[in-house]
Protein backbone atom coordinates (compact mmCIF):
# COMPACT_ATOMS: atom_id res chain seq x y z
CA UNK A 1 0.00 0.00 0.00
CA UNK A 2 1.24 3.51 -1.15
CA UNK A 3 1.69 5.73 2.11
CA UNK A 4 -0.56 8.40 1.50
CA UNK A 5 1.35 11.21 3.73
CA UNK A 6 4.79 12.91 3.22
CA UNK A 7 6.53 13.45 6.22
CA UNK A 8 9.23 16.47 7.19
CA UNK A 9 12.42 14.21 6.09
CA UNK A 10 10.94 13.73 2.71
CA UNK A 11 9.40 17.52 2.30
CA UNK A 12 13.35 18.90 3.22
CA UNK A 13 14.68 16.49 0.76
CA UNK A 14 12.15 17.10 -2.03
CA UNK A 15 12.70 20.78 -1.54
CA UNK A 16 16.30 21.21 -0.77
CA UNK A 17 14.96 22.98 2.39
CA UNK A 18 15.97 22.99 5.72
CA UNK A 19 13.47 20.35 8.34
CA UNK A 20 12.89 23.69 10.44
CA UNK A 21 11.25 25.36 7.46
CA UNK A 22 9.58 21.56 6.07
CA UNK A 23 7.80 22.03 9.45
CA UNK A 24 6.49 25.42 8.61
CA UNK A 25 5.35 24.48 4.86
CA UNK A 26 3.29 21.24 6.75
CA UNK A 27 1.81 23.23 9.28
CA UNK A 28 1.01 25.89 6.29
CA UNK A 29 -0.92 23.28 3.88
CA UNK A 30 -2.14 21.29 7.28
CA UNK A 31 -4.06 24.59 8.07
CA UNK A 32 -5.59 25.05 4.84
CA UNK A 33 -6.85 21.72 4.98
CA UNK A 34 -8.47 22.07 8.28
CA UNK A 35 -10.08 25.19 7.26
CA UNK A 36 -11.94 22.87 4.65
CA UNK A 37 -12.82 20.44 7.31
CA UNK A 38 -10.15 18.13 6.94
CA UNK A 39 -8.46 16.27 9.79
CA UNK A 40 -4.42 16.25 9.97
CA UNK A 41 -1.20 14.53 11.60
CA UNK A 42 1.02 17.29 12.82
CA UNK A 43 4.61 16.55 10.92
CA UNK A 44 2.76 15.29 7.73
CA UNK A 45 1.15 16.53 5.08
CA UNK A 46 -1.20 14.57 2.47
CA UNK A 47 1.18 13.69 -0.14
CA UNK A 48 -1.46 14.75 -2.58
CA UNK A 49 -2.53 17.41 -1.45
CA UNK A 50 1.27 18.52 -0.96
CA UNK A 51 1.92 17.90 -4.98
CA UNK A 52 -1.20 19.83 -5.84
CA UNK A 53 -0.15 23.04 -3.88
CA UNK A 54 3.51 22.99 -4.89
CA UNK A 55 3.63 21.56 -8.13
CA UNK A 56 0.14 22.07 -9.84
CA UNK A 57 -0.26 17.98 -9.87
CA UNK A 58 -4.55 18.82 -10.51
CA UNK A 59 -3.88 20.97 -13.83
CA UNK A 60 -1.84 18.04 -15.16
CA UNK A 61 -4.56 15.73 -14.39
CA UNK A 62 -7.20 18.06 -16.08
CA UNK A 63 -8.71 18.87 -12.82
CA UNK A 64 -9.69 21.90 -11.47
CA UNK A 65 -7.82 23.46 -8.43
CA UNK A 66 -9.87 25.50 -6.21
Amino acid sequence: MENKFIRVDEVAQELSISKPYAYKLIKKLNDELKEKGFITIAGRVNRQYFEERLYGAAEKHGKEME
